[in-house]
């Protein structure tokens, strides 16, 4: 595999909401016990954003290779300007991981961030992510907030990583 196999694309695809729930599905169920409380979370909640979808203030990506979608990254606007640009459901495949997909992806919202002139970016996600924590602090996020909570379904260290753009 080469990088130029690689293909981003913007905007909604057909089956698109569909893979992307599998993919955090499948990934969280194998390597965190998460189960169908988080699998229908994430598939509401993005169901959601994607009836709301504004191309204007929103960003939803996919990378492929081989036309399978094979992760994701959502930027979700619609309080960008008082709260910050959400990133949500960035995942990529084992078949992905490690080959440069997930730079692609983070570096893609942060400049769609850049470019509509948001100030901030925030995220949440769980403590024992060490890949997705790597990435994060890569670009500059940091480590604003940590608790224990169960808005995945079962108790984990939530942690809140935000970056500043400039």
């Amino acid at each position: 595999m080469r990088m130029s196999d690689i293909k981003i694309t913007k905007g909604y695809l057909p089956g698109s909401i569909g893979r992307v729930v599998e993919l955090h599905g499948t990934y969280y169920n194998t390597h965190w016990g998460f189960g169908p409380f988080f699998e229908s979370k994430v598939a509401a909640e993005m169901a959601g954003f994607i009836g709301r979808y504004d191309e204007h203030q929103d960003g939803f990506w996919t990378v492929s290779l081989g036309g399978r979608i094979e992760g994701s990254i959502i930027i979700d606007g619609i309080h960008a300007k008082d709260e910050g640009a959400h990133l949500r459901w960035f995942i990529v495949s084992d078949s992905l991981r490690g080959k440069g997909a997930g730079n692609l992806l983070v570096q893609t919202a942060i400049d769609f961030c850049r470019n509509k002139g948001y100030r901030c970016i925030f995220l949440w996600t769980f403590e024992g992510l060490h890949a997705a924590k790597y990435l994060y602090e890569k670009y500059g996020f940091q480590l604003v907030e940590q608790h224990k909570g169960r808005q995945w379904g079962k108790v984990v260290k939530e942690q809140r990583f935000e970056l500043a753009i400039k």
